[in-house]
C-alpha cells in the first residue's frame, strides 16, 4: 500500500528524532511505498495545530542509508536541499516543510506525490516518546497528525515508541520498528469502522516482538501538581530551542522510566515538581507583579496516575513493556448522558 509518513521530531537525527528512518526501512522492506512529510524542526506538544498566516515553505531532505555503527547504535544522518532532485533521479528523497504535523499531512495528501497513486494510509511517528494517556495525547503533535488525517477521511495511526532509557542499541529499535510494520499491516487489513484513528505505544525493550500486544483505552488523568508553568528570571527573548526544551523533557521521562521498570516512582524528581501555591488575592485592587515563565510540566503527575489506575488502559500496558493500540475517535465527544433538548433558563 502507499503510505504517508509525517512526525512531530523533524528529520532523522541522533538526538532529537531518531527512529523515523528505522520506521521507514521496515515498511519499505515489506513492500510498501513510502512518501514523507516531516517539519523541518523540532514540533512536540503543538497537537493538531497550523500556524495562521504563514507562508509554508517545503525544503527536501535525502536520506543516508540507514547503517549500524561499531558501537551498535544507528546512524541518522542525511542532507537539507533548498530544491528538489530532478524527475528522473531514483534517490530517495522526503519533504520536509516549516509547520505543524497537521500541516504537513495536509499538504502530503493533496499536493505532493500523485504520480505514486492515492495514499491508502497515514501514519503520524514514531514519536520519540511515550503518548499514552490523555495527558501526553491531547498535546501531542504524533497524536494531532493522525488526527488531521483522520478529519481528511484518511485511515490513520499515531506511533509512538516508549523508552525507559535513551541509551537503547539498534537490535531494539529495529525490533520495534518490525513489530510496529506488523501491527500498522494488522490494522489496516482489520480496520474497525467505527474508528477514525489508533495510537499505538510500542516499548523499547529487548525481544518487543515476543511480547504482548494488547488493546487499550486511554487512561483519563491530570496535572495535579499545579502549574505547568515556572518562573524564571530571564528575559522573554532568552529561549530555550524547542531542541533544548524537548531534551531535557526526554530526561525527565527517562528517570520516570527507569524507575517505572523499577516498579516505584515515589521520590523521583521531587525537586522538579510545581507546587502551584500562591498568595490569596485578599485585598481590592492588586497590582501585578511583572513575571516571565518557562513551560516545565511535572511528569510525575504522569507516572503515578497510571502506578494509580487499574489494569487496560494504555500508559499501563507501556509500564508492563507490553504495546497498547488504542482506538480513537477524531474529536472532542460529547458526553453520553442523554441530555438533549432546549435549556429553559
Amino acid at each position: 500500500m502507499h503510505i504517508l509518513i509525517t512526525n512531530d521530531d523533524g528529520p532523522p537525527s541522533d538526538q532529537s528524532s531518531p527512529y523515523v528512518h528505522s520506521l521507514v526501512t521496515s515498511l519499505q522492506a515489506q513492500g510498501h511505498t513510502i512518501s514523507v512529510v516531516l517539519p523541518h524542526t523540532q514540533r512536540s506538544w503543538i497537537g493538531k495545530a497550523h500556524l495562521v498566516g504563514k507562508a509554508v515553505k517545503p525544503t527536501y531532505f535525502r536520506p543516508q542509508p540507514l547503517r549500524t555503527t561499531s558501537t551498535g547504535k544507528l546512524t541518522n544522518s542525511g542532507t537539507t536541499h533548498t530544491s528538489p532532485l530532478p524527475a528522473h533521479s531514483t534517490e530517495e528523497e522526503w519533504v520536509l516543510v516549516d509547520s505543524t504535523p497537521a500541516s504537513c499531512v495536509q499538504i502530503g495528501l493533496y499536493h505532493y506525490f500523485n504520480d505514486r497513486g492515492p495514499i491508502d494510509l497515514v501514519v503520524s511517528g514514531p514519536n520519540y516518546g511515550r503518548n499514552s494517556t490523555a495527558l501526553f495525547s491531547l498535546s501531542s503533535g504524533t497524536v494531532g497528525g493522525a488526527m488531521e488525517a483522520a478529519v481528511c477521511g484518511m485511515k490513520s495511526i499515531a506511533l509512538s515508541y516508549a523508552f525507559f532509557d535513551r541509551n537503547h542499541d539498534a537490535s531494539i529499535i529495529t525490533g520495534a520498528s518490525a513489530l510496529s510494520a506488523k501491527i500498522i499491516q494488522y490494522l489496516y487489513d482489520n480496520w474497525d469502522p467505527e474508528t477514525h484513528l489508533y495510537s499505538v505505544n510500542v516499548p523499547l525493550v529487548e525481544n518487543v516482538g515476543d511480547r504482548k500486544v494488547l488493546w487499550t483505552h486511554m487512561l483519563q488523568n491530570k496535572w495535579k501538581s499545579g502549574s505547568c508553568f515556572q518562573v524564571v528570571d530571564v528575559p522573554p527573548d532568552a529561549d530555550d530551542t524547542p531542541e533544548d526544551t524537548e531534551n531535557a523533557i526526554r530526561k525527565q521521562e527517562e528517570k520516570l522510566g527507569k524507575a517505572e521498570l523499577r516498579g516505584n516512582t515515589d521520590g523521583v524528581l521531587e525537586s522538579e515538581t510545581n507546587s502551584g501555591a500562591g498568595t490569596p488575592l485578599d485585598r481590592p485592587h492588586v497590582r501585578y507583579t511583572h513575571k516571565h515563565f518557562k513551560w516545565a510540566p511535572s511528569f510525575k503527575d504522569v507516572y503515578e496516575s497510571v502506578e494509580e489506575s487499574e489494569p487496560g488502559n494504555d500508559g499501563w500496558a507501556v509500564a508492563q513493556g507490553y504495546t497498547s493500540v488504542t482506538p480513537l475517535k477524531a474529536c472532542f465527544m460529547h458526553v453520553g448522558s442523554g441530555v438533549q433538548g432546549e435549556i429553559k433558563l
